[in-house]
């Protein structure tokens, strides 16, 4: 319509039009036909695939933790072994060493007596030695003074006076 030179358009922007209604509901039911058909297959294929990822990453996830725990766990006890281990070894090693500290002094104890036991035989024999050495050397004066004074020209008095001195010693010997 013309009206004094206007041009009236009937209805405005929010005025329902039903056949603009109609093709736009159609519009949108093809669309999401195609939607459906091309595009949210493949998208809901796509996320239900990522899901399934994401949910055997998880399960993995506490399956390694799990792993872990238990190996956690079993370090834990073999360190507590070890530990058991190391102290038993140390004790066993101080023992030892006591033992053999027991035995080395007892040994060594052994060894000085034997040696004190050996010197003392050994000072023994050489008292015997030199007194016996002594003894020969004794004879051998008093059998060389014999014979000097066998040698010499006694008269009966020296002779009488040396075999008297002689028999008061062998009595005083014998007493």
């Amino acid at each position: 319509m013309l009206t004094s030179g206007i041009i009236v358009l009937q209805g405005g922007l929010l005025d329902p039009n039903p056949g603009l209604i109609f093709w736009t509901a159609i519009t949108f039911v093809i669309v999401l036909l195609i939607l459906r058909k091309f595009a949210w297959g493949p998208i809901v294929g796509a996320l239900e695939d990522r899901e399934k990822a994401i949910q055997a990453s998880i399960d993995r996830a506490h399956s390694a933790k799990d792993e872990a725990e238990a190996a956690l766990r079993k370090n834990k006890e073999l360190l507590a072994k070890a530990d058991a281990d190391a102290d038993r070894i140390i004790r066993e090693g101080k023992s030892y060493g006591e033992q053999l500290r027991s035995e080395m002094t007892a040994k060594a104890q052994t060894e000085a007596n034997r040696m004190i036991a050996a010197a003392k035989e050994e000072i023994e024999q050489e008292k015997r030695r030199a007194l016996d050495e002594l003894r020969n050397e004794v004879a051998d004066l008093a059998v060389q003074g014999a014979e000097k004074i066998i040698k010499a020209n006694l008269d009966a008095d020296k002779q009488k006076a040396i075999v008297a001195g002689m028999i008061d010693d062998l009595t005083k010997h014998r007493n």
